[in-house]
């Protein structure tokens, strides 16, 4: 089984760069004798809160549109739990929307 995983998160674009090193800090990012490694795509994320949320951005029953950054990292699969909680701390939403992804390196 491969050491890695990765880690993907999506975060208003004004907070990426907060959690990015979040990510780098706690232990994610690393390859080889780089560190902060990262690759982010930008899109739009939507949502509507509801009755009994405390949203960060929008307001309840409203449909809502925010930029957003899909960071992606490597994370040794020790660390995942420790590189989450960080990412969560950084990151402004109350539920924070991110996959854990198993990898297969072939070389």
């Amino acid at each position: 089984m491969n050491q890695n995983v990765k880690l993907v998160v999506y975060v208003p674009v004004s907070y990426a760069d907060r959690v990015r090193d979040a990510l780098a800090k706690s232990g994610a990012g690393h390859v080889g004798n780089y560190d902060f490694c990262s690759f982010s795509s930008k899109g739009i994320g939507r949502f509507r809160p509801i009755k009994g949320s405390d949203p960060a951005i929008g307001k309840i029953g409203k449909l809502e549109e925010v930029e957003e950054e899909r960071i992606e990292v490597l994370c040794p699969r020790e660390k995942v739990n420790a590189v989450i909680k960080a990412m969560i701390e950084a990151h402004p939403y109350e539920k924070v929307a991110y996959d854990v992804y198993p990898v297969e390196n072939l070389t």
